[in-house]
């Protein structure tokens, strides 16, 4: 049989076979015919462009859990331990308070939210408020009445509010009147003051005064660049369950990770603080005040429950306890920890302090007239 010798250096060997088929575009099977910038010859269409297998691979929420469950597993002993211990035990008991008492009343907001989000036009909203401002202030001070829940429902709410085009005063004072005169709160203040009803009245003038007093500072002093537009749903401005749901989600998720955080801050701060300092305090008129504002925010008490752990505080006066009452319902840690998550960080360096300052100088003017 002969051999046929190897064809030259440089020249190609005759095709003895048909042409490589082409697709209707002239590109031949499984080939391409130029890589695009960025993308490896041979690459195939279903990797991302600049992948390669030497890339770093980025630690992901599952991962964390992970690695976070083996090391408690590895060190359970020493785990325990720690859990054991009074302050941990303490800890953990303020910590399942304050999220189990929050949780409820944040989940109505968030319905409430993706109602409006969802359901409501914006243009309802200009013809439900006074077009200036300074009269939309008291109009949805007043309406924070209609709300049944506490501080953590109310900021979902604002910030739905917000995103519908109300001014940010009159969104501020819904959101500060909402968790202190609503008629749960006033029950529940009632029933724990059975001998003192001018309390009642107290709580619900002072609480109001405030929410009034701090929209008008903000439409007066407030800058646009403090307060940031609340993050905007995917589902807002569609209609319909789907995007009922995917909005209370969303909702759900973004202002549950700050109630946590709050709560982890409350917890931490009560098992810290020395009894003792209250019982040194409620002998001292200023000090008393000044002590149940500090404490209200440190506790961050649901406001349907605050009543009757201020009526248990028997050392300290009517108008210390007054204080407590509309001090926490309008800041407190895991409410500072929700406006800051909805409104930005500089709105809540802002406004927290302001709201403090000015819940605790109208509460004693309050008690001084009423009390």
């Amino acid at each position: 049989m002969a051999i046929t010798p190897p064809p030259p250096r440089g020249t190609s060997r005759p095709r003895t076979g048909p042409p490589p088929a082409e697709t209707d575009h002239g590109t031949p099977p499984g080939g391409s015919r130029g890589a695009s910038p960025g993308e490896s010859p041979g690459a195939s269409p279903d990797e991302p462009r600049g992948a390669s297998p030497d890339e770093p691979r980025h630690l992901t929420s599952p991962l964390l859990l992970t690695l976070v469950l083996l090391t408690a597993v590895m060190f359970q002993g020493p785990v325990r331990g720690a859990l054991a211990a009074p302050v941990m035990q303490s800890w953990m008991t303020v910590f399942v308070a304050v999220v189990v008492q929050a949780l409820p009343f944040l989940v109505l907001g968030v319905l409430l939210s993706a109602a409006i989000a969802v359901f409501v036009p914006p243009s309802f909203f200009a013809r439900a408020l006074p077009a200036r401002p300074a009269l939309a202030v008291p109009v949805a001070g007043a309406a924070g009445a209609v709300l049944p829940g506490c501080e953590c429902a109310s900021v979902p709410v604002a910030g739905a509010l917000v995103r519908r085009g109300v001014a940010p005063a009159a969104a501020l004072a819904f959101l500060l009147s909402a968790p202190a005169i609503n008629p749960i709160v006033l029950t529940a203040t009632a029933v724990a003051f059975p001998g003192n009803p001018e309390m009642v009245l107290a709580r619900f003038v002072a609480s109001l005064l405030v929410a009034c007093l701090m929209g008008w500072l903000w439409q007066r002093l407030g800058r646009t660049d403090w307060l940031r537009p609340p993050a905007r749903s995917s589902h807002e401005g569609r209609s319909g369950g789907a995007a009922f749901w995917g909005s209370v989600r969303h909702d759900v998720t973004h202002a549950g990770g700050y109630l946590v955080v709050g709560a982890m801050a409350a917890a931490t701060l009560k098992a810290v603080v020395p009894a003792e300092w209250l019982r040194v305090a409620a002998g001292h008129p200023v000090l008393s005040v000044l002590a149940l504002a500090v404490l209200a925010v440190l506790l961050s008490i649901c406001s349907e429950a605050d009543a009757f752990v201020a009526a248990s505080l028997t050392q300290f006066s009517l108008t210390a306890r007054l204080t407590f009452l509309v001090v926490g319902p309008v800041i407190d840690l895991k409410l500072f920890a929700l406006q800051a998550g909805t409104f930005g960080r500089a709105f809540a360096l802002r406004f927290a302090p302001a709201t403090f300052a000015l819940a605790v100088a109208v509460s004693v003017l309050t008690g001084a007239v009423l009390l």
